[in-house]
């Protein structure tokens, strides 16, 4: 048969199949974006020329219009047609989803939005310095792009005002014996640390969560973007610093939400007491020592402290971040203290104030281990650290509600917090809210490895900051096959223009490719 007649025998059936595809009733909960044609093979047509044929009837039926696809559940469709036409009608569907869904993102470059993926390439370039890549590497175009933006060192950015605040306040109330700062700042140090740095030297354990791939953006397996500026504490104190605090951004992989944002910033403080200085203006202080050789660790001090020198170094602790907190927040502020964890300090605490009615954690501090400080060189010394985030203290100062607003580099934005002194107050005031949009997103998982985390990164990297929040709303496991499906709900909200259904479709098009390609997931659109 010649390809002419194939086509006319096509054309024949065109008609009476499209109608009855049309009429079918077919649920709007189980469904997959897929535009295509049901057909059948009657016999008559040779497999040389079906290409060919449905390729004509896709181009007839105008499925490349975004406008005419329409929503058909796959498996009934499958269940309808031989399997050699349903696999050439599902690549030429998804041909053509790819090539508009990358025509329109290319449309909307002009917001920030591209098709990004986790960097797959030998090597990578970070601040000037090229990294191999190994099966570690997890770092994304996007998250690569915000290092070396460093808000913090930005002149009016709130973050810098908060940065210039608290290194003010160190300056004028701790001072050496000529009157000169007691605490030195470190604002420009490498974000891109060993994993050494980042773990071990803070005794973090090999199998401790927070060593995961999920949580944390490695370049390799022997360097990462760090996840806490406390990854720079063992070599300024190495470096023979007692007392200094260290200012950067920090990366980790998280949830999506108004308060958590891939990249944001952090300051470190540590402070160290020789056995002189700790007990200089107590009574009879020379009989008194920093360690002892038989002690024990309990629940209030580390084995080889004394509990008068770990009470010493607790009141300075807590003294000194009463006095600075109050000094941003008032003097009225209510504050407490929550015992808590962290592998590098024991013990350990957390601050929360009395905000707005509710507590607030602000911050996590306490006393150095020893094993740390003795790593660093400074064996005859015990010291406190704490660790802060700027984007907590300037949301709440400066009642900014999102934290994607921080790096936003509109002018009216901006503007708000030039001020005539760094002390001066100032609240936000909202541009304008504009409306959300929300899509949902469902999914088989794959069959291992899968981690929440992957998903919310990919989304980062598909959407980037038109993303206001990723939510689990849904999980289904079957009851034969034991396979688990999630649904995700996103809203979508530009920061400063009002978003259009048509639009936010084309990113969620995108990510729902991207969980196949990149996630190895099956959707359930």
């Amino acid at each position: 048969m010649s390809y002419k007649k194939s086509l006319s025998c096509t054309k024949s059936i065109q008609g009476a199949v499209y109608q009855s595809l049309l009429s079918r009733s077919l649920s709007s909960t189980a469904t997959v974006a897929i535009a295509t044609i049901d057909s059948e093979q009657d016999g008559r047509l040779p497999s040389k020329h079906l290409g060919k044929v449905f390729d004509s009837l896709w181009q007839d039926l105008n499925l490349n219009d975004p406008s005419t696809m329409r929503m058909y559940h796959r498996p009934y469709l499958q269940s309808l047609l031989p399997d050699s036409v349903y696999k050439h009608c599902l690549y030429n569907c998804f041909r053509a989803k790819k090539q508009t869904v990358t025509r329109n993102l290319r449309c909307l470059s002009s917001d920030g939005l591209t098709a990004q993926s986790i960097v797959k390439q030998k090597s990578l370039e970070v601040l000037g310095q090229t990294y191999c890549c190994d099966e570690y590497t997890n770092i994304t175009p996007k998250i690569l792009s915000k290092v070396g933006r460093n808000l913090h060192n930005s002149p009016h950015h709130p973050l810098w005002l908060i940065k210039e605040r608290i290194k003010s306040h160190f300056y004028s109330a701790y001072t050496g014996r000529w009157g000169n700062p007691l605490f030195s700042v470190f604002d420009n140090l490498n974000p891109v640390v060993t994993v050494e740095q980042n773990f071990d030297s803070l005794l973090i354990p090999k199998d401790h969560p927070s060593r995961k791939k999920g949580d944390n953006y490695y370049l390799n397996h022997n360097t990462m973007l760090r996840a806490h500026t406390s990854a720079h504490q063992t070599e300024l104190v190495r470096s023979g610093l007692d007392a200094f605090l260290a200012v950067g951004d920090v990366y980790r992989r998280d949830e999506i939400d108004a308060s958590h944002y891939p990249v944001f910033h952090q300051m470190e403080g540590v402070r160290l007491f020789s056995n002189h200085e700790l007990f200089a203006n107590v009574t009879n202080g020379e009989e008194l020592n920093l360690f002892e050789k038989r002690g024990r660790r309990t629940p209030q001090k580390q084995k080889t402290h004394t509990l008068e020198a770990v009470k010493l170094v607790e009141f300075s602790l807590k003294q000194t971040l009463t006095h600075l907190i109050r000094h941003l927040f008032g003097e009225e502020l209510e504050i407490r203290w929550v015992e808590c964890y962290f592998p590098f300090t024991h013990p350990s605490f957390e601050m929360e104030v009395r905000f707005q009615g509710r507590w607030l954690e602000v911050l996590g501090c306490g006393v150095m281990e020893q094993d740390l400080v003795y790593s660093a060189g400074a064996e005859d010394k015990i010291g406190w650290a704490f660790g802060l985030g700027l984007e907590r203290l300037a949301m709440v100062l400066y009642s900014i509600p999102d934290i994607r607003i921080f790096w936003s580099e509109d002018e009216r934005f901006l503007k708000q917090f030039c001020l005539p002194s760094i002390d001066h107050p100032v609240t936000f005031q909202a541009i304008s809210k504009y409306p959300p949009l929300w899509n949902d997103i469902s999914f088989w998982l794959p069959a291992e490895g899968y981690e929440d985390n992957d998903f919310y990164d990919l989304v980062r990297s598909v959407g980037g900051d038109l993303v206001e929040k990723v939510a689990l709303v849904d999980k289904f496991t079957h009851s034969k096959t034991k396979r688990t499906s999630h649904c995700y709900r996103i809203t979508y909200r530009h920061m400063e223009r009002t978003l259009s259904q048509k639009e936010v479709r084309i990113v969620h098009q995108a990510i729902e490719q991207a969980v196949e390609q990149q996630l190895g997931g099956e959707g359930r659109y």
